[in-house]
């Protein structure tokens, strides 16, 4: 039996202060690792160590330096690594490399990971297990010649998939041969870049399906459980965005085969560790295995919620040599899972809806969170003062409620997000809302193309701010609240100019009258001295005020501007925000 003094999160963000606190929790000292873009993260704060990473790399690069990590690890005598999600995470490299250094990876082993972390080689596992898979090609794709062939025998439309890792990423959905090899070479580069690895395979895509996913959990001495299912159905370009368990939509029979067929793949390798079988289920109910993902979830959270299990802390134990049935996990049997109530996942991002979901950057200026019973928040860069920078995930924070049954965890999901107030940045808080009270949501009965399905989620009231609320404030009490003549807009801020001295003006209009259009643009193109356009009186009367500066008022002031403005190239009146309004209103 091991013992753990240090254990290296080998990730940043929500992951790595999630593994910092199931350290904390089992007496073991955490170390973190940061890029330069990370410096004044959280997650680094709250490890007992952390050491800057990556310089002169990139800021993904950083945290995927097998060498540099494992390097770190060794000098600073760390037992152990836990690679969280995403990144080096289902790295068979890594977790190689991790074991020929005398350091525990926190997952499993390279081979076990080769065997079913990877979708093409699982596949074949399934197969020898006896589960179905969904129609396709078991090995990568070498060449453009192969894809073209590999994708006419699946028939279209097809799904490109990248071997390695998860998240959508190195996913393409191709419905015509015309398009076929532009998407498999967006792929491959998305997934190189994503994971190191850039195979990829082609199989049929199922139109509608619902995803399923199961959780299961294995130790070194054989011992296999699983906790139950998770519908993932809610995806946006095959990114997860809202998860949920129990699902609504199997029937008792239908859950316990696809539990079943979880635990024979898991079981044809021996899997030890935390890892989640993924399933499509069509419209006939049937279910096909697609992959196996050999680390822990964004999701596992409403895993935990409804089974009382520390995915977590049952990985780090599992590591150090426990068993399931030991008294420090605690789980004796299978009979030992069950479910209690129901969970959902809400993933806030700062990404706008309205905009085609375009991630935002900036300051927070103001974050507030909901809280209260049945409601687990799991975040790292959400606080005021928190920069969201341009070069990671747009996860915000993670929202996950628990209830009696569904439409109690839907409830406190809605009323929690209702809590949240995000400034600074763009969030999806609105449009989570707008899922969360879909009739089709309400039901459970979500398939991977709900959202693209229904653009009414995107009809999105985006609020106020605070800004917004001062100025019509303001502006209802300078202009609409001003009671009789206004007496005080009669007099002009500047002194009258006499209209002699506005005849003896020649600005740029006398000069375009009395020149022509064709011998005035060539004048333009002789100044040496820059042409500037004064934009104020426009933005008074269209921008600023809203239109609420009358035109009365701008024309006892026009006089003045053009007299002090006669060496500007023009004066933009009641025109657009366009040079060709402004020409004829030259002063």
């Amino acid at each position: 039996m091991k013992k753990f003094k240090r254990i290296l999160v080998a990730n940043r963000g929500e992951i790595a202060l999630r593994v910092i606190r199931a350290c904390k929790e089992l007496g073991i000292r955490s170390v973190a690792i940061y890029s330069e873009e990370d410096k004044n993260a959280l997650f680094r704060t709250k490890a007992d160590e952390s050491y800057q990473i990556g310089k002169g790399k990139s800021p993904l690069e950083a945290y995927l330096g097998i060498s540099q990590i494992i390097e770190l690890a060794k000098a600073k005598s760390v037992d152990a690594i836990h690679p969280g999600y995403g990144f080096l995470s289902e790295n068979r490299d890594f977790a190689k490399q991790c074991e020929e250094a005398g350091i525990t990876f926190i997952g499993p082993t390279a081979d076990m990971m080769s065997r079913v972390g990877d979708k093409i080689q699982s596949k074949l596992v399934a197969h020898k297990a006896g589960v179905g898979t969904v129609p396709g090609v078991d090995e990568a794709i070498k060449s453009e010649k192969d894809a073209i062939a590999f994708a006419r025998s699946c028939g279209y439309p097809v799904m490109l998939k990248a071997s390695a890792g998860g998240g959508g990423r190195g996913m393409r959905i191709v419905r015509e041969e015309k398009d076929l090899l532009a998407e498999f070479n967006n792929a491959q580069s998305e997934a190189r870049k994503a994971f190191g690895i850039d195979d990829i395979f082609i199989e049929k895509y199922i139109e509608n399906p619902k995803h399923i996913e199961v959780q299961v959990l294995g130790d070194e001495y054989g011992n296999l459980v699983h906790l139950y299912e998770r519908d993932c159905s809610v995806q946006r370009r095959h990114q997860k965005v809202i998860e949920f368990t129990p699902s609504q939509i199997l029937t008792q029979a239908q859950r316990e085969a696809i539990c079943e067929d979880a635990l024979k793949i898991a079981r044809e390798v021996n899997y030890k560790s935390a890892g989640t079988v993924e399933f499509l289920l069509d419209n006939d109910g049937n279910h096909y295995f697609i992959e196996m993902n050999t680390r822990i979830q964004v999701e596992h959270t409403v895993t935990e919620m409804v089974t009382g299990v520390d995915l977590v802390q049952a990985q780090i134990l599992i590591a150090q040599g426990y068993s399931l049935d030991s008294q420090e996990i605690g789980i004796q049997s299978q009979k030992d899972i069950s479910m209690r109530g129901a969970a959902i996942q809400c993933r806030i991002t700062t990404e706008d809806p309205v905009n085609g979901f375009a991630p935002d950057t900036g300051k927070i200026d103001i974050y507030r969170t909901g809280s209260g019973f049945g409601i687990r928040l799991d975040g790292d860069s959400g606080f005021t003062g928190a920069v969201v920078s341009p070069y990671y995930d747009s996860l915000l924070v993670k929202i996950t409620s628990w209830g009696r049954n569904f439409q109690d965890a839907r409830t406190k999901a809605y009323r929690a997000l209702s809590e949240t107030v995000v400034e600074g940045v763009k969030t999806n808080i609105r449009f989570l809302q707008n899922v969360l009270n879909h009739p089709t949501f309400v039901e459970g009965k979500c398939d991977t193309n709900f959202i693209g399905k229904h653009p009414e989620l995107m009809h999105i009231n985006q609020g106020e701010t605070e800004e917004l609320r001062i100025l019509k404030y303001l502006g209802n009490k300078y202009v609409n609240e001003v009671k009789g003549n206004k007496p005080q807009f009669d007099v002009p801020a500047f002194p009258r100019i006499k209209d002699e001295e506005i005849q003896k003006l020649c600005g740029t209009r006398q000069l375009l009258q009395k020149m022509g259009p064709e011998k005035f643009s060539k004048w333009v193109l002789e100044q040496k001295r820059l042409l500037i356009t004064d934009t104020t009186m426009r933005d008074a009367h269209q921008s600023l005020m809203a239109t609420r500066m009358r035109t009365i008022d701008m024309e006892k002031i026009a006089p003045a501007m053009a007299y002090y403005g006669r060496d500007l190239f023009s004066l933009e009146m009641w025109g657009g925000s366009d040079l060709r309004c402004s020409l004829p209103f030259f002063g």
